[in-house]
């Protein structure tokens, strides 16, 4: 009989992941951190004072996971990284669930939505769309977010705080969606601990266009921010198809330059929103907005 309050999260080690298992235990939930054989000591004693109970396991072995998931309420997955993770690690795990009869499993789909979006366009949205068709055999719930919020924090094609400038494709009016990590993983582990949860949940923190969030980076910084008009959607097509062709693989490199820009003109395109919104689904959540963000990262 599974226990509704006993969670298993895998990708705990990663910065969202690691924000899930600590709004889980905020909750009252007893979690299940699942870390590889390699992870860290260092990565491991973080889990161990979150309060989490740390387990070893393969994830390519769904035996091993089917038995460190016996008795848990809902399976989650934080997991990040290309084909061999998203698919075939996630195709383990989701194995590894329905062996121990974990009644619910939330992917990890956090990012734009999907299933609207044509394929081929965007990798990191086609490897979610691949492990989705598979994931039939138990309940589930995915979680869409838009961008993570947090990213405004670094360099980015599309805003960059230490330069000042927010660079636009297409129109600069056009509603940007972002949700901070934090915020992601308050949703999560709620849904995480809730049996009624549908097949899909969306949620976004602020939609902002591009002059707004210029102007809002203005005043909380007291600089000019420039706005930077780079071309159209097709225009930014091209750059994608360009540093595609000059792209020698590498194995170290997870997001090459060509992944960001494909994530960039999602984010611009305006094909794959979230909406409409559940981030009423769970009242007593609160949505940070942009310029909290980086009023609290200046501060």
């Amino acid at each position: 009989m599974p226990d509704s309050t006993t969670i298993v999260v895998a990708g705990a080690t990663g910065n969202l992941g690691g924000q899930i298992v600590k709004s889980l235990i905020k909750e009252g939930a007893t979690v299940r951190a699942l870390v590889r054989p390699s992870t860290t000591k260092a990565k491991r004693e973080i889990l161990k004072n979150s309060g989490a109970a740390i387990v070893e396991v393969n994830l390519r072995n769904p035996d091993q996971v089917a038995k460190v998931c016996e008795g848990a309420s809902c399976v989650v997955s934080a997991l990040l990284g290309l084909r061999d993770v998203i698919v075939d690690t996630q195709q383990t795990l989701l194995e590894g669930s329905i062996k121990a009869s974990v009644p619910r499993f939330i992917p990890s789909d956090f990012s734009f939505d999907y299933k609207k979006w044509p394929r081929h366009e965007d990798r990191t949205l086609d490897l979610r769309r691949d492990f989705s068709l598979n994931n039939q055999a138990i309940p589930s719930t995915s979680i869409l977010t838009g961008t993570f919020m947090d990213l405004l924090l670094s360099p980015s094609p599309a805003f960059n705080l230490e330069d000042r400038t927010v660079t636009c494709w297409g129109d600069p009016d056009y509603k940007l969606e972002f949700t901070r990590l934090g915020d992601v993983a308050a949703f999560t582990a709620l849904a995480a601990l809730d049996e009624s949860t549908p097949g899909t949940l969306r949620i976004v923190g602020e939609r902002i266009s591009a002059r707004e969030l210029a102007a809002v980076a203005e005043e909380v910084t007291g600089a000019p921010f420039e706005l930077i008009q780079a071309g159209s959607i097709s225009d930014l097509s091209e750059i994608v198809s360009v540093l595609q062709l000059g792209w020698k693989p590498n194995k170290t490199e997870l997001y090459p330059e060509w992944q960001s820009m494909m994530s960039v003109r999602t984010m611009f395109s305006g094909a794959a929103e979230v909406e409409p919104f559940d981030n009423q689904r769970y009242p007593d959540l609160h949505w940070t907005s942009v310029r909290e963000l980086l009023e609290t990262h200046l501060a």
